[in-house]
């Protein structure tokens, strides 16, 4: 995961606990490429009769938090490089970085349902305006229904700018102050909506907000040198290899906290799938992200190739997973074979999700963020 244009972590980076000076100067994340694409492929494995263990469905979550978390350092780092960020290379970025692969996918799945007569019966056909202006997750699923957080980060991405680094702030050093301030408010604010939202379709969509600014507030923290001393104890190996460990025990967990929640009504009429991505999202964002930024096992296993390869293809693979189910669909009738009645049918469905994506990735991603570096860089001139 690209921070800057260096290509490789800085070699000299300690082997103890990382100093602030040393994290400065990461110029990439590696190891939360290789996080996105376990929470890619586990949602692709989850939706597909994969273990129930994997929970996928709080998978997303992660990625909300990643997503926090790299676009608010960005943010910090090129305001420390120039002053100020530029909001229309910001959004000049996301829309060339997001916009092509889902409107893509958005026309073949529409194509899909015309031929498969249905268009106007179900989405996205039936509800085109929600996906064409991101608002997804008040759709109702259906053949693009995973693309609903696209809607939650879109809406995100257009405000959090403008909120944390042109309207609240004025005078320099009241910036961190005031953006931790913004962020703790903005996060209760949100949990406060949840119990209001449970008559409401989706319920707890709040929740999703909440999981995003729980990185942003990382990345504040984290690029303040007062307050990344808070962090640099995970960052020592053994921390962080516990830390890391202590994680996918908590994961292992989910369904049975999610459950012991629901049983006993420990949220009210908040349900366990709302009221677990809270304090888990806090482990993912205060635990588990500077334990990766550790010279540690779990770093080095996350930042090699075939994670990182998977990692930067992450977005298509989330994208395209039911588009790969009725292909494998389509594969499986055509040798008389029923796809349900399989025993493992996550897996031919996560392969086919990883060639497509890697097709996604090489025809449409990649050609597309070289197109609006080069809008950019004319604009710029």
């Amino acid at each position: 995961m690209t921070i800057s244009p260096s290509t490789e972590l800085d070699p000299g980076v300690s082997r103890q606990s990382l100093s602030h000076a040393e994290y400065l100067a990461l110029k990439r994340f590696p190891a939360l490429d290789g996080l996105r694409a376990i929470a890619a492929l586990m949602v692709v494995v989850f939706h597909n009769q994969g273990p129930d263990w994997l929970q996928g469905w709080i998978g997303v979550q992660i990625f909300f938090v990643i997503s926090g978390f790299l676009i608010t350092t960005l943010m910090l780092r090129e305001e420390d490089r120039a002053g100020q960020i530029s909001f229309r290379k910001f959004y000049a970025r996301r829309i060339f970085r997001i916009l092509p692969v889902y409107f893509v996918l958005l026309g073949v799945t529409l194509v899909a349902q015309f031929f498969h007569g249905d268009l106007t019966k179900s989405p996205p056909g039936s509800e085109l305006p929600m996906y064409l202006f991101f608002f997804n997750e008040f759709g109702h699923g259906g053949a693009y229904g995973q693309s609903w957080s696209l809607g939650i980060e879109q809406k995100f991405y257009l405000f959090w700018p403008l909120l944390a680094f042109s309207a609240v702030l004025v005078q320099r050093k009241a910036k961190f102050g005031g953006r931790i301030g913004l962020t703790l408010v903005l996060m209760a604010i949100l949990l406060a909506i949840v119990p209001l939202s449970m008559g409401s379709d989706p319920r707890g969509w709040s929740v999703h907000y909440f999981s995003i600014l729980v990185g942003c507030l990382v990345a504040i923290l984290m690029h303040n040198p007062r307050t990344y001393a808070l962090f640099r104890p995970l960052t020592r190996p053994w921390v962080a290899c516990t830390a890391a460990a202590a994680f996918l025990v908590i994961h292992a967990t989910v369904q049975f906290w999610a459950a012991f929640i629901e049983k006993y009504q420990l949220a009210g009429e908040v349900p366990g799938f709302i009221a677990v991505p809270p304090p888990y999202v806090v482990l993912v964002g205060f635990l588990l992200l500077p334990a990766l930024l550790a010279n540690a096992f779990p770093q080095r296993l996350l930042s090699t190739r075939p994670f990182v390869f998977l990692g930067e293809r992450s977005y298509s693979i989330y994208l395209v997973q039911l588009i790969a189910h009725g292909a494998v669909a389509g594969i499986y009738l055509l040798f008389g074979a029923s796809l349900i009645k399989t025993p493992v049918p996550w897996l031919p469905v996560t392969l086919m999700s990883i060639v497509m994506a890697h097709l996604c990735y090489r025809w449409v991603e990649k050609p597309m963020i070289t197109v609006g570096k080069r809008f950019i860089g004319r604009r710029m001139a």
